[in-house]
């Protein structure tokens, strides 16, 4: 048999090693291939996006504000138009409203978080707040009859979306970390009791006691909650033609 195929082949061999030797290389360009830097530039990017959407809601607050003063200013309605109209801003969430209050405040378990005596070892995704905590203490402080609520600085109206990605909480365009506070003012009875026969706030009291997540109920006779100031547009899909 004639060695020089075998030759040739174990050249070849070797010339595609060194291919994929210089490619990682290149690839890597010297760094660690394994790095979140990419994670990371992402992360900074979100949080420079919500604080320009921060800017943004306080600029469109201003120009809002200024748009209703030129609108009200000799429009020709009558006192009962008036009043109805503020009747319809405040029920759509759009300007301040003041009142006692109730602050629930949600958190996650320490970070050396373990069972408590009695309950099994807790999973990660068991020592987080999530989507449906805080929506759940959302929904049930409508049913207890609030006439407004903030989630952190931001005012809810009927399209307000919570919703979370990980541990972060993404509201209206802006972005979050836990503590997570949600302000409802109204009658602090009716409030309490809404939160207290909620099923799904008795489920996560269950995970306070096991894992030792936040839970706090503060109450306020008298606080302002902030008008809604972003974009009241609805936007729904069409079809593809």
């Amino acid at each position: 048999m004639s060695r020089w195929p075998v030759q040739t082949l174990t050249a070849a061999v070797f010339a595609l090693a060194g291919l994929i030797f210089v490619t990682s290389a290149n690839t890597a360009k010297g760094t660690d291939i394994r790095t979140d830097s990419s994670l990371l530039k992402l992360s900074d990017l979100i949080q420079q996006r919500s604080e320009h959407n921060a800017e943004l809601d306080e600029s469109t607050a201003v120009v809002r504000t200024d748009i209703d003063a030129l609108a009200r200013r000799d429009d020709g309605s009558t006192e009962a138009e008036d009043a109805e109209l503020d009747a319809l801003e405040k029920a759509a969430g759009t300007t301040k409203l003041t009142g006692a209050a109730l602050t629930v405040t949600l958190n996650d378990a320490p970070p050396d978080a373990t069972a408590n005596p009695g309950y099994p070892e807790p999973q990660p995704n068991d020592l987080v707040i999530h989507q449906q905590d805080l929506q759940a203490v959302v929904n049930a402080l409508w049913e207890g009859g609030a006439e407004g609520i903030r989630v952190m600085d931001q005012r809810l109206i009927s399209t307000s979306a919570v919703r979370c990605v990980g541990n972060t909480l993404i509201l209206q365009g802006r972005v979050y970390s836990p503590p997570y506070r949600i302000t409802a003012v109204g009658d602090r009875g009716d409030l309490r009791k809404a939160l207290e026969d909620s099923t799904a706030i008795q489920n996560y009291q269950l995970y306070v006691k096991a894992y030792g997540l936040g839970w706090r109920v503060d109450e306020d006779d008298k606080v302002t909650l902030p008008g809604y100031s972003g974009p009241v547009d609805l936007h729904y899909a069409q079809p593809v033609e």
